[in-house]
């Protein structure tokens, strides 16, 4: 695996920046729409936009004709299902039942999760004794962030414990969404983050019709909302996403869902009047703690038993 460079770093800390405040567009969208139809509509709004710059590029999607090929459009299948359909949905629909803690500390498992995956099925991706530390600071700081009470809080609902469920499922799908990229072979990123985008929407609207009918026309916020959702936590994101894990490795993307928390909460204070927790200025000491010793190359780092690559 690749030393994460300047230009990766950048990517990361865009990503951190876009998705966190991607649960404010969230938000807005939800109140005129349903969860499935929210996850639909950003689907297709970034599918058509990566379509127009990849035709516009010149890029070239796969062909079919060679085992490659269709190796390559079957990790793109599965990009456009458990990287966007599936998770996108997951977290609308949970987000409506569970206290935005929870929501974020489910995002947060993320690294926790590509960690071992990435040990059992990448080269250069086992685990270290100094990764596995540096991602267990950066989790703490993320629960001090939220709270406990926050974390733990319920809603009352009677579908609370369901959409916990989908929650963590979310976080599974991403943190599988991330290991299928690095294994599908070369392909270009425009290609790629298109064809993934595509293939979710198409998979997505018959369910969406068959669930929540044809939605009516939503109210301005509601629409700038999806519109948001669509241009940057989807179409932008997807493109460094896919560019990050090529080059620096899913364990590094991963560590994105550290700042996500952060971003939310800032952007929270900065333009919905939210008051800074008392543990933020603790919480983002202990991450950034984390993230550098999860990054630091040791001389010589204690590794787990490797596994099947």
């Amino acid at each position: 695996m690749s030393k994460p460079t300047l230009a990766n770093w950048l990517a990361l800390i865009t990503l951190g920046v876009i998705w966190g405040g991607s649960f404010m567009g969230a938000k807005i969208a939800l109140i005129d729409l349903e969860p499935m139809t929210v996850a639909l509509l950003r689907l297709a709004i970034a599918a058509v936009v990566l379509w127009l710059v990849t035709l516009a590029t010149g890029r070239k999607f796969p062909g079919f004709s060679t085992p490659t090929d269709r190796r390559i459009w079957g990790h793109i299948a599965l990009m456009g299902l458990i990287t966007n359909a599936i998770p996108f949905t997951l977290l609308n629909w949970g987000q409506l039942y569970v206290s935005s803690g929870f929501a974020g500390v489910t995002m947060a498992v993320v690294p926790l999760l590509v960690l071992p995956l990435s040990h059992f099925f990448l080269k250069g991706g086992q685990m270290t004794l100094r990764k596995t530390v540096g991602f267990g600071f950066g989790f703490i700081g993320i629960v001090i962030l939220i709270g406990p009470a926050k974390l733990l809080a319920a809603t009352g609902s009677n579908l609370e414990p369901i959409a916990r469920v989908a929650c963590i499922a979310a976080a599974c799908c991403y943190a599988l969404g991330t290991i299928n990229t690095r294994l599908c072979p070369p392909v270009s990123v425009m290609a790629y983050s298109a064809g993934g985008l595509i293939i979710g929407t198409i998979a997505l609207l018959p369910v969406t019709l068959m669930f929540e009918g044809i939605p009516s026309w939503p109210d301005a916020p509601a629409l700038m909302g999806v519109v948001f959702l669509g241009l940057f936590p989807t179409a932008l994101a997807t493109i460094l996403l896919v560019s990050v894990v090529n080059t620096a490795g899913p364990s590094f993307m991963s560590l994105v869902n550290y700042q996500v928390p952060l971003w939310a909460v800032l952007f929270g204070v900065l333009f919905l009047d939210e008051s800074l927790p008392p543990s933020f200025i603790g919480a983002f000491a202990l991450i950034l703690f984390g993230l550098a010793i999860s990054q630091s190359r040791a001389k010589t780092g204690k590794t787990f038993p490797a596994g099947k690559v």
